[in-house]
């Protein structure tokens, strides 16, 4: 049991190293990056042409392992929240492998490829996965208080922005407006991501400290 601790206790400081250099990797992306700034979609920034498509698809890639490590580093009563979380990095794998096409079109505005589908669907599918996770922890008595409260303010502050997201891009479409709200989104969804983590770690080491 003590083994397993410490493993659970590691996974989740990767997982906050992992939130880290994922979110900084795809910002430099987006922000330095030829993409249309704020009026367009963030996987805009890993489109084959643009030069900092490798450095958003590490950012992705890390995103995704510190969902999978995140995953790892919760306890076993809590595998509902594991299992979606799971999802989210499975999905987020998927999202940055398959790239969209220049400015990522969706429907119902526009005219997509396959590729561009896929990648959507996947990118939906994981934030998704992660507000889903956010709602299991505040449902699952035994996350205990500190995971619960952090898992509260998260799904308080991404369930009405990921609403404005999905009603913006089938009302309005590609813009200003969806641009903001989905960084918006992905910044709330990083911040809890790093905040769970961090609520975990501390959680081992107050458990592991002598005296108690």
């Amino acid at each position: 049991m003590a083994d397993l601790a410490v493993v659970r206790a590691a996974a989740a400081s990767a997982a906050a190293g992992c939130t880290v250099a994922g979110a900084v990797a795809v910002t430099v992306a987006v922000v330095a990056g030829p993409g249309p700034g704020l009026t367009g979609y963030v996987s805009e920034a890993g489109v084959t042409d643009s030069g900092y498509a490798g450095a958003y698809r590490i950012g992705v890639f890390a995103l995704a392992a510190a969902l999978l490590l995140l995953a790892a580093a919760l306890p076993p009563a809590l595998r509902t929240a594991a299992a979606l979380l799971a999802t989210g990095g499975v999905a987020t794998v998927l999202s940055g492998t398959v790239t969209c096409s220049a400015g990522c079109p969706l429907p119902p505005f526009e005219a997509t490829t396959v590729a561009d589908l896929v990648h959507g669907g996947a990118s939906i599918a994981a934030t998704a996965a992660v507000v889903f996770a956010m709602l299991a922890l505040v449902a699952t008595p035994a996350a205990g208080r500190a995971l619960r409260r952090v898992a509260a303010l998260g799904a308080a502050l991404a369930l009405p922005l990921a609403a404005a997201v999905g009603l913006a891009m089938l009302l309005v479409g590609r813009g200003a407006l969806v641009g903001v709200l989905e960084r918006l989104l992905l910044a709330v969804a990083a911040g809890w991501g790093l905040a769970t983590a961090g609520t975990l770690g501390l959680a081992r080491r107050n458990s592991s400290a002598p005296g108690l």
